[in-house]
């Protein structure tokens, strides 16, 4: 998502945002290479698989941070499986939905649509009904006092692309995931004032396929 998002959020990072920053540059600059682990790690991974998978829905608030070190913020709602969507705060016109299928990323000020396989992208790992540890997609595990960190990469669906997610060790809650798009770039999405379990309004992830089409259309016509 992060390429798409260049405008600038007024929105300050407060201390507890900071330290997280500070804690995911450590954690993404460790070399996750070698998919070697202490069995202890691989069982705390599958603890907060098993936690994550029995949180059905959540929303709450973000703020983002693109490769550019651009930063926006917003409401999210997700829907297990497969279903998100992030509303960006003014002056950003983006919205980003997942329907179970597809992702669509939609920018109403420029009038771009662009619609994406949910299978082909690293947000499957997240909203999935669970998170699949198999078939060594498991990259690393790396637990410290504040935050548990997994790393999660299939190279035969998504590429080099890959998510790292960071939990709170003791609730194991998530706190924030990055992705790391096939070029190295990196998009960090921090969560806060979360709600799990709450009723989500199952419209909020509708996508409208007839103004992607349109959009896309109009697009073709002037190149």
């Amino acid at each position: 998502m992060g390429r798409h998002h260049t405008e600038m959020s007024t929105m300050t990072l407060s201390t507890p945002f900071r330290r997280l920053a500070v804690a995911a540059a450590a954690a993404l600059s460790l070399s996750f290479a070698t998919p070697v682990f202490a069995q202890q790690g691989a069982a705390t991974a599958q603890k907060i698989a098993d936690h994550f998978a029995s949180i059905r829905s959540m929303s709450g608030e973000f703020v983002q941070f693109g490769p550019k070190g651009e930063q926006t913020g917003g409401k999210f709602f997700i829907q297990r499986p497969g279903k998100i969507r992030f509303n960006y705060e003014s002056p950003s016109a983006y919205r980003v939905i997942a329907d179970g299928n597809n992702v669509v990323i939609d920018n109403r000020k420029l009038n771009t649509s662009d619609l994406y396989p949910l299978s082909k992208t690293p947000l499957k790992l997240l909203l999935d009904d669970r998170i699949d540890l198999s078939d060594g997609k498991l990259k690393s595990v790396k637990e410290d006092n504040d935050l548990t960190t997994i790393q999660l990469a299939d190279k035969s669906v998504f590429g080099n692309s890959r998510i790292t997610m960071m939990f709170d060790p003791k609730t194991f809650d998530l706190r924030q995931w990055t992705i790391t798009d096939a070029q190295g770039k990196d998009t960090t999405v921090m969560i806060f004032n979360v709600q799990e379990g709450a009723k989500v309004d199952q419209s909020l992830f509708a996508i409208d396929y007839t103004r992607n089409r349109v959009v896309n259309q109009k697009k073709s016509q002037f190149r």
